[in-house]
């Protein structure tokens, strides 16, 4: 969210010394002070657009489509949730953005006016709580694989209904305060505090950081250092290996993507804390920042599909899983699609008849051939050279050295005769 104090110059109204201090820009509503910025930014956001619909539409995808084979778990429940947060992101929020930003007037309605930051906040606090819990689960995955992967339907449905409960009560200052206003004779989109309500945001806007990234990081990086404290530890037998191996992948993984959100975040709270703790006459962040700063924020929703899809191998493999599932199912011409599968199917009925011949124990003819073999009277029935040589050299022998049971000996007397 990225607001910037109104200066308002010749607003006659008898509190109009109060209102720099009190009313913002919101919904993604910045007048741009250069052209470049009115085709820079919504290209930007164009670009982060489809790029995390794609990616996030993969997860997804994959995970929906494992959740098939066997039972989801609760790390893959909350990957889930935070892609579903990202991709609500993506469709709700940034092409109402891209729209807004090269407008010197508001012209997206009230409603958008109304829940666009809002919205913004909802779903990055759903994605902060979901980090810690994620971190919590990856802990209890390295400490004990069974119990977690044991966690019923119901539990793991109260997690997720509870983090979007939250998430929606925390950022509903925001919500009240944001409307549309005639200033200067243009339509604008802002946050405009009342003076009786002064005391509460100037309360909120110390609390609410604290509660949405502070505590959730600061926990998910304690328990992600547990958790690869538990990895580090080598067991006795094979399975233990394999699920410490398992796990620091999964913890590496999981603490990249947590690295990258608060680092990706950052920014866009050193500008919204800027805002609020900007002093009468002090010096605004500049506008290259504040909307930098929120390009880089819509960004997450780009990067963490990539992420999962490069460092976790059972990303990797289902991504290649669905391509091949997509890949193959390229429409054919009807004609040709009919004649193929006739042939097909003309051909595996031969086929299947000629094996139930041949496998039939009434067919005499099979029953002869696998019998008289290796016969020698046998003139019909193929017979393979090998066999044939076979045979051909008992015949040619003596059948009195066919039937020496040791004739070894018989050998060295003959030999020995044979020298005398």
């Amino acid at each position: 969210m990225e607001k910037v104090p109104v200066l308002v110059t010749n607003f006659s109204t008898a509190n109009s010394s109060l209102l720099p201090q009190h009313l913002y820009y919101a919904g993604g509503f910045q007048p741009p002070d250069t052209r470049e910025w009115k085709a820079m930014v919504p290209t930007l956001l164009v670009v982060i657009c489809l790029v995390g619909f794609a990616g996030n539409m993969c997860v997804i995808g994959i995970l929906l489509h494992n959740s098939r084979k066997a039972k989801p778990s609760l790390i893959h429940s909350l990957i889930l949730n935070l892609s579903c947060a990202d991709l609500f992101l993506l469709v709700f929020v940034i092409p109402f953005r891209a729209a807004a930003y090269p407008n010197a007037t508001w012209n997206l309605g009230w409603f958008v006016c109304k829940t666009s930051d809002w919205f913004i906040h909802v779903c990055m606090t759903a994605k902060s709580i979901t980090i810690a819990v994620v971190a919590k689960a990856c802990f209890m995955y390295a400490s004990n694989p069974t119990k977690q992967m044991n966690i019923k339907h119901q539990t793991i449905f109260a997690i997720l209904v509870s983090t979007w409960l939250v998430a929606f009560i925390l950022p509903l200052p925001e919500w009240f305060f944001t409307t549309t206003k005639q200033i200067n004779g243009s339509k604008m989109c802002v946050l405009a505090i009342p003076e009786y309500a002064y005391e509460f945001m100037s309360i909120f806007v110390k609390l609410y950081p604290i509660f949405v990234f502070c505590i959730p990081f600061l926990l998910a990086f304690l328990y992600f250092w547990k958790a690869y404290a538990k990895c580090q530890r080598r067991g006795t037998k094979t399975q233990n290996l394999r699920n410490q191996i398992r796990s620091k992948r999964l913890t590496v993984m999981l603490l990249s993507v947590s690295i990258t959100f608060s680092i990706m975040w950052l920014p866009e709270w050193i500008s919204w804390l800027w805002m609020w703790h900007l002093q009468r006459g002090g010096l605004s962040p500049p506008q290259a920042f504040t909307v930098l700063a929120q390009v880089v924020m819509f960004s997450i929703s780009s990067v963490h599909p990539l992420i999962f899809l490069v460092m976790s191998e059972e990303f990797r493999e289902g991504f290649k899983g669905l391509w091949k599932r997509i890949a193959s199912k390229k429409p054919f011409p009807a004609s040709e699609n009919q004649e193929s599968q006739a042939a097909n199917s003309e051909g595996l009925s031969e086929s299947v008849h000629s094996e139930e011949q041949l496998a039939s124990p009434l067919n005499p003819q099979h029953s002869c051939s696998q019998q008289n073999l290796g016969s020698p009277d046998n003139k019909d029935a193929p017979v393979l050279p090998d066999v044939e040589q076979f045979w051909h050299e008992r015949e040619t022998l003596p059948s009195d050295q066919d039937n020496d049971p040791i004739p070894w000996e018989h050998q060295g007397q003959e030999t020995v005769g044979d020298d005398k």
